[in-house]
């Protein structure tokens, strides 16, 4: 998924065949790397939590911070993608 959406910048960039670098693509490949970095992140923290709730054992102390974690994990991800979506809906309507 990373390579991906680098190569589809980088796909933006080499487009521009007058040689003048587009603030657009440069806007969106930069957009595209940041929202990339954060649902890395969100991911993370849903696996993280997952991995907590799987081996409490019964703590309810661990049994509560896994759910959190994995709460928090997936909240961050739906911001993410709405985020995502968002930006991609104002840029293409410029």
């Amino acid at each position: 998924m990373i390579s991906k959406l680098l190569a589809a910048g980088i796909k933006n960039q080499v487009q521009n065949i007058n040689g003048e670098e587009t603030l657009e693509g440069d806007i969106n490949s930069i957009i595209s790397g940041v929202m990339v970095a954060v649902g890395v992140v969100a991911v993370i923290f849903i696996i993280v939590g997952g991995v907590n709730y799987m081996t409490s054992q019964g703590d309810p102390g661990k049994i509560q911070k896994g759910k959190k974690t994995l709460i928090s994990g997936i909240v961050g991800l739906i911001i993410v993608i709405l985020a995502y979506a968002i930006v991609n809906f104002v840029l293409n309507s410029l």
